[in-house]
């Protein structure tokens, strides 16, 4: 393994990702961990890996010091969440810690940028291997997150607004539904909104985005932000507690609601009980509920088919994998917001390589600065060649012209030699222009090379057959169909 690979790799094994800036400390190091462990509990997914993985730590005379990249990260730790990080480190160090400072950490390089990849420190380097399992925690007083300043907005991530957002053709409905949903808070035709699709593809940017949009415009509103697991939990936490009529309370009292991940209520069948009369309460209030699944409501097979008959009442949007020119503007739109210099080229390269979600497009964007960072030298196409040889490695073996090729034509039930032969009906011409932008959307080839793929032909004819698959997609509900069937063969 290269020096490289080891920056990548230097994590807490379990918290991944997490760098720690501090000097071999055997019971602060274990501290941390147990702390990061505990908030990874407490906190969101999104929240945690956004806000809370990325920080650096060290204790200093019994203060626990957090180095943030930035003045608003550390006012935003200040009133979401430094209350909840004291209380953990004083209990897990058995009141060794006193007190726990948010701090600007101005060092060049500490941290990369407010994303799901943490950055990497160069202190990161000198630091001594990680304890592989945490320290037991006696469990002195639980910790009610119902007691918490803020709780009904501290997983709101601020970042998630329609600013950032990055629309396309895949997500451009879903998006204009969405601003709509603020102007028509509660009326029936879109609620509640329902967003499905696989993961990655931003629906929780999209749905965090309302809620953050509303709450601009009347900061008094109750908003509550929440997974389905975490839905889950609160109930049974209250349940344990004796507080389900305030667990009611709190649920039933909303102006929006949003829950993420809908599907993954399945099997839990008290919590659906609950979540169905929290559902009917919020509705019968014109209160609006916005929720997202992998999947199409009617394909909730494993729900009860009263609640997923209710998830159709208003309106559903489907939110697909991004284009290639979506997926460049992500990332320059990422790079921007990070103060982070990446060259046009750079971003294609990238998203032609990186195809499946915008998770990953992220994760190659931050593991290229990186290596970039690590090397002192500015991004340029070997930087980034270098920063994804592994994926490289990968699609080299799985997606190639020739492999789509041959998907297409056993798809579609024609022989491969007339898919590249020169006919011009129909029955062929169609599958050769959709095989065309499948070709240029998940290889980086270029025109001329997909051309020759295609019995030698003109570059110009490729770009037409790729505006031709465009057009298609928006126009023809059946092509479009045949298409995303085809791009979900070639990307299992």
């Amino acid at each position: 393994m290269t020096d490289v690979d080891n920056l990548v790799m230097m994590a807490t094994p379990d918290v991944p990702g997490c760098f720690l800036n501090l000097k071999w400390n055997g019971g602060f190091h274990m501290l941390w961990t147990d702390c990061l462990t505990r908030l990874r509990q407490e906190l969101s997914d999104n929240v945690f890996a956004m806000w809370i993985r990325p920080l650096v730590a060290e204790e200093v005379d019994g203060i626990l010091k957090l180095y943030a990249p930035n003045p608003y990260w550390t006012r935003y730790i200040q009133e979401h969440h430094l209350e909840l990080i004291t209380i953990l480190a004083e209990q897990l160090s058995e009141g060794r810690v006193r007190k726990v400072e948010i701090l600007v950490d101005s060092r060049p390089g500490a941290i990369l940028s407010a994303s799901e990849q943490p950055a990497t420190t160069t202190s990161a380097l000198e630091s001594m291997p990680v304890v592989s399992s945490p320290m037991k925690v006696k469990k002195e007083k639980e910790i009610d997150p119902a007691n918490i300043k803020h709780s009904k907005k501290r997983l709101l991530n601020p970042l998630f607004n329609f600013a950032l957002f990055v629309e396309g053709r895949s997500n451009q409905m879903a998006a204009e539904t969405c601003r709509k949903v603020l102007t028509q808070l509660g009326e029936s035709q879109h609620n509640p909104l329902f967003l499905y699709g696989p993961t990655g593809l931003g629906k929780t940017h999209l749905m965090q985005a309302v809620g953050n949009a509303l709450l601009q415009a009347k900061p008094n509103a109750r908003v509550m932000y929440m997974t389905a697991e975490s839905f889950v939990q609160d109930f049974v936490s209250s349940l344990q507690k004796g507080k389900v009529e305030e667990f009611k309370k709190n649920c039933r009292s909303l102006d929006l609601l949003l829950v993420d991940d809908i599907h993954l209520l399945a099997g839990k069948e008290a919590s659906l009980v609950e979540f169905f009369y929290t559902f009917n309460a919020l509705l019968d209030e014109s209160k609006q509920i916005i929720l997202t699944s992998d999947r199409y409501p009617k394909e909730l097979t494993e729900l009860d088919p009263r609640l997923v008959s209710r998830f159709s009442w208003g309106l559903s949007v489907g939110v697909e994998p991004p284009d290639i020119e979506t997926r460049i503007e992500i990332l320059l739109k990422k790079a921007e917001s990070n103060n982070i210099d990446l060259p046009r080229n750079c971003a294609l390269f990238i998203a032609q390589q990186v195809v499946a979600n915008v998770r990953e497009l992220e994760g190659a964007l931050n593991k290229v600065v990186a290596i970039s960072r690590f090397k002192g030298t500015q991004i340029d196409l070997e930087v980034v060649r270098e920063s994804l040889k592994d994926v490289l490695a990968i699609r080299a073996r799985t997606i190639s012209t020739e492999n789509i090729q041959r998907v297409v034509s056993e798809y579609f039930r024609i022989p491969l030699k007339e898919l590249v032969g020169p006919k011009r009906t129909r029955i062929f011409a169609r599958p050769r222009q959709l095989a065309m932008g499948l070709a240029r959307e998940l290889t980086g080839d270029s025109f001329p090379e997909i051309g020759m793929a295609f019995g030698g032909r003109d570059h110009s004819t490729v770009m037409h057959a790729c505006e031709k698959v465009q057009s298609l997609r928006a126009e023809d509900p059946i092509f479009n169909e045949d298409y995303k069937n085809l791009l979900r063969l070639l990307q299992s």
